[in-house]
């Protein structure tokens, strides 16, 4: 992957003193995740010439990445960590409405010229490529493959607001907590969910913070799950699976 400041003589997009810590501008067809990311299926001659620069960005856990009804110029591909969106409750609090991980997009909406729909802040420590909206948009006009791709992307959102519907608002507290658990930690041997707070999984699950805190001290208990730090757990995977699917 290489990385500098400016790419093709164009310098890359200024950032507000409040923004994720910029780590380079990327060229997509030396970077060795875009298998994973939105130009997966783009040649290297789509990308000979890169429109506008991409830039790698940072975050730390607990930081925004951008607001709700903020101004949408640019979509995020995610290159590690978690994200959640979260939207503005006709009572003013804030509801967490889908999870995205690596290899997904968000901020789709800026392809329309809408303002961004949710505020999106990291889960965890990540880091995620931002994609100027008018970037994708001349690449587009290049390469039916990009067009493929986004639709892909769009599918993919669908699928995970579906998800939370379905997997993560249905069922008893303990089946939920369990699947979130797992969605998040993965189901393999010696898996770790990390990054998540009661208050987080209170409002992703549509359950109150005491029992997302009573169902996780039940779970501690029972060693279905294993403390390792500040909200950040070893998963006993086959376990939560019985839980899950009760």
């Amino acid at each position: 992957m290489k990385m500098s400041g400016s790419i093709n003589g164009k310098e890359r997009i200024a950032m507000p003193a409040t923004a994720p810590a910029w780590q380079g501008a990327v060229e997509c067809d030396g970077c060795a995740f875009r298998r994973f990311g939105l130009f997966a299926d783009l040649h290297a001659e789509d990308l000979a010439q890169q429109p506008f620069p991409i830039d790698r960005l940072s975050l730390a856990a607990g930081d925004p990445l951008y607001q709700e009804g903020g101004r949408a110029r640019s979509v995020f591909s995610i290159v590690g960590g978690v994200v959640k969106l979260e939207k503005i409750s006709p009572s003013g609090g804030r509801r967490i409405v889908r999870l995205h991980r690596s290899g997904d997009a968000i901020g789709l909406e800026a392809l329309l010229g809408l303002d961004y729909e949710h505020t999106a802040t990291a889960l965890r420590p990540m880091s995620v490529c931002r994609i100027p909206s008018v970037a994708i948009d001349e690449l587009g006009h290049r390469s039916s493959r990009l067009v493929k791709q986004l639709m892909a992307r769009w599918h993919q959102a669908v699928h995970q607001a579906d998800l939370c519907l379905t997997l993560l608002s249905t069922g008893s507290a303990r089946a939920r907590v369990a699947r979130l658990l797992l969605y998040l930690g993965g189901e393999g041997r010696g898996s770790v969910c990390d990054g998540l707070t009661r208050e987080d999984m209170a409002s992703l699950l549509s359950i109150t913070v005491e029992t997302a805190s009573r169902v996780v001290a039940e779970f501690r208990r029972r060693g279905v799950i294993t403390a390792m730090g500040s909200n950040r757990f070893l998963l006993a995977t086959g376990a939560l699976r019985e839980i899950a699917e009760n």
